[in-house]
């Protein structure tokens, strides 16, 4: 049996939750998941790649970013239902541009990290945008239109949509070019919204996106419909 068919995915659906930590500072740098495959890409490749649940699929840490994760060693924990990763890091861990994921001291709220990286270059501003709104979950209401969105009644933060489309088509009928693309920004925003509200990765959209890509419009409906 290889060390790899000791690992229990079992226990979390097929996962693994892998903690990462910096080889020379020994830092705690995130917290994420790996399926088999994952680990085999891992090990083969010598650089970190991860399941996404968000995403719904494998990823390299980095692929999008440039901050890739270089192993240095991979363990197992005693359970062999953990893993535990030493990298060097390039560039910054995580996705808001701070060093490390772990930031928020929960006893003061104080943030320990300052961000290091403009992660609307480094991930693109969909991305950023989304992550952003799933941050905002939980903030307060009051001081965040997000939140009101998202912790209000459902038909109102669907309404927006509604709204927004209807905004866009008459910019359109009116070929107000400047107004189009204010309005297409403010549907992209209440759309992502939506998805957060249900937290559907903008990246699945793409790979519906990319899957309909080599399909003709006429193929690609009637396959909806069969």
């Amino acid at each position: 049996m290889g060390i790899i068919e000791k690992i229990d995915f079992e226990k979390n659906d097929g996962l693994v939750p892998v903690i990462v930590q910096d080889s020379e500072t020994l830092a705690v740098l995130m917290l994420a998941y790996m399926d088999k495959e994952a680990v085999e890409l891992t090990m083969k490749t010598n650089f970190a790649h991860y399941f996404s649940r968000s995403k719904q699929r494998i990823w390299k840490k980095g692929e999008s970013s440039g901050h890739t994760q270089e192993i240095v060693e991979m363990f197992m924990d005693c359970d062999e239902d953990t893993l535990l990763l030493k990298v060097i890091q390039k560039g910054v861990a995580c996705h808001t541009g701070r060093e490390t994921c772990f930031f928020t001291n929960l006893q003061t709220e104080e943030v320990i990290s300052d961000v290091k990286v403009d992660t609307a270059s480094a991930y693109g501003v969909i991305d950023t945008l989304y992550h952003t709104i799933q941050e905002r979950k939980n903030a307060d209401p009051k001081e965040s239109w997000t939140a009101k969105l998202l912790q209000g009644d459902q038909n109102s933060m669907l309404k927006k949509i509604v709204e927004e489309s209807g905004e866009f088509t008459f910019a359109i009928k009116d070929d107000d070019t400047q107004e189009i693309i204010y309005e297409a920004a403010d549907i992209t925003y209440h759309v992502l919204v939506a998805l957060a509200s249900k937290n559907i990765s903008p990246d699945r959209v793409k790979q519906e996106l990319g899957r309909r890509f080599g399909l003709s419009g006429i193929v690609e409906k009637e396959s909806r419909t069969k």
